[in-house]
């Protein structure tokens, strides 16, 4: 029998893969009728920021990054028909795996469903984040393999 999942969390990093996963995970929600949860972590948080996401002087770095990514998450539940979805930022010390598998504990969620570039080679003994929740999630996890917008 097929798990009737009722809490989806599709973790996101904005990319062109990340918007294949979410479609998928908005697929799946409708199909199952659950509840979808788009996140976005703000991992190494504040050591480590690319000259992208530098706030104005007067306003705090997390206030700051943390609308960015809300607005993104946003125009995202719009692109993949799911604006229902709830849109959560996390920020964390440590790795994004460790951010989203601590917010997937926490928040009971049945699936994971994220986007997996298909390395291979060192980059894929070396590992992804998505390999990474795969080991230790508490749920099932769904790796979304991207595909080249050619078709392929």
């Amino acid at each position: 029998m097929v798990n009737r999942y009722r809490e989806i969390l599709c973790p996101t990093d904005f990319s062109g893969h990340g918007v294949a996963a979410a479609r998928r995970a908005a697929e799946l929600a409708r199909l199952f009728g659950a509840r979808l949860t788009l996140l976005h972590v703000v991992a190494d948080f504040p050591e480590v920021r690319s000259n992208e996401d530098i706030p104005p002087e007067d306003v705090d770095p997390a206030a700051y990054r943390r609308e960015q990514a809300l607005s993104r998450l946003a125009d995202l539940a719009r692109e993949v028909d799911c604006e229902e979805a709830r849109r959560e930022v996390v920020f964390t010390p440590l790795s994004a795996r460790h951010g989203i598998v601590r917010f997937a504990e926490e928040g009971g969620f049945d699936l994971i469903v994220m986007a997996t570039h298909g390395r291979h080679g060192i980059g894929h003994i070396v590992g992804s984040t998505t390999s990474g929740v795969v080991q230790v999630a508490p749920c099932d996890v769904l790796a979304v393999r991207a595909r080249e917008e050619s078709g392929g």
